[in-house]
């Protein structure tokens, strides 16, 4: 099994497709959970044959960094049994500069099959250990009866100021918050009812910052903010509403957009048409077409800088400061 990238930067500062690339043992299950800060972080588990060769069980995260090639394994955190914890998602992250990391892993706990509450637990390369527990207990209206109705979705996370976010599916959909500093789990309403079967929509950074969240009907993309009056109290504000028919010049009776992922340091939304994909900044309504038509549900954008001579998966690039997604 191997994991590869599609560039998207025109040349001479296109990577090679296949330049970053990861083969995987043939033994191993695996799901790349997000891509941040040059790195990439990924789950992996035993197939059903190795595990019963091997009589192990264990699930595993694989740190990679694809500009060097370093890789870092991490077994789970204490009390997160894969048995008894289902789904998995999470994050990797670290400052500007730094050469250590840290990794967010985050379950719904499913104590004899009902799911009362969420549980994170953050590692830190640092120290490569992983800190205490962190738990939050859901509202009645999420408390399920089985695993299999609540589900952290494929989208990785976003990294909004000092929080981490994913989309939470349960009986309903709200946003589930990870504030790094506080070490604190919270759940956030989303702004308007939507279909959890369809991807239409995903959390992301705000015009001028803060939490945001796009939504798509049809064509029409919706951009709503998450603010604070003077009082504390949060609440969702829609703020611009983007015609894409027209952005993008397409008829809105021959296309269907979904949402493919989100490059959040650029802070740019990938969408998936019948004739391709696009990359699109809201901000500054800048796009372009990345790839023509085809069937992938979802990408996990990969976005790096590094300078001229740096080593990349055994060979040298000549260009002074790239971005690669």
């Amino acid at each position: 099994m191997e994991i590869v990238f599609a560039p998207t930067l025109d040349p001479p500062n296109r990577i090679p497709r296949g330049r970053f690339s990861l083969q995987l043992d043939d033994g191993l299950r695996f799901r790349l959970i997000g891509c941040r800060h040059g790195l990439v972080l990924i789950v992996t588990a035993p197939s059903r044959v190795s595990r019963e060769k091997s009589h192990a069980s264990q699930y595993q995260l694989l740190v990679w960094d694809p500009v060097t090639d370093d890789q870092h394994r991490i077994a789970f955190p204490p009390g997160f049994d894969a048995k008894r914890t289902c789904p998995i998602n999470g994050a990797v992250l670290r400052g500007a500069g730094e050469a250590q990391f840290q990794v967010v892993l985050v379950v719904a706990d499913n104590r004899d099959n009902q799911i009362k509450r969420m549980l994170a637990c953050v590692y830190s390369s640092e120290t490569d250990a992983w800190g205490d527990l962190i738990s939050m207990l859901l509202p009645s209206k999420v408390s399920v009866t089985s695993f299999l109705t609540i589900v952290l979705p494929v989208k990785p996370a976003a990294l909004i100021g000092g929080s981490l976010y994913w989309l939470l599916f349960s009986g309903f959909l709200d946003i589930l918050e990870f504030d790094l500093d506080r070490q604190k789990l919270a759940l956030i309403p989303l702004p308007l009812p939507v279909n959890m079967f369809e991807r239409q929509y995903t959390v992301m950074q705000a015009d001028g910052g803060g939490l945001g969240f796009l939504f798509l009907s049809g064509l029409r993309a919706q951009l709503w903010k998450r603010k604070t009056d003077l009082d504390g109290v949060a609440s969702w504000m829609l703020g611009r509403t983007i015609e894409l028919n027209e952005l993008l010049s397409l008829n809105l009776e021959k296309h269907h957009i979904v949402i493919l992922g989100f490059a959040e340091y650029n802070n740019v939304v990938l969408l998936r048409t019948s004739t391709g994909s696009f990359m699109i900044q809201f901000e500054s309504l800048q796009f372009k077409k990345l790839h023509e038509a085809h069937t992938l549900c979802c990408h996990n954008a990969f976005e790096s800088v590094y300078t001229a001579g740096t080593a990349i998966g055994g060979g040298y690039d000549d260009a002074e400061l790239l971005h690669n997604m």
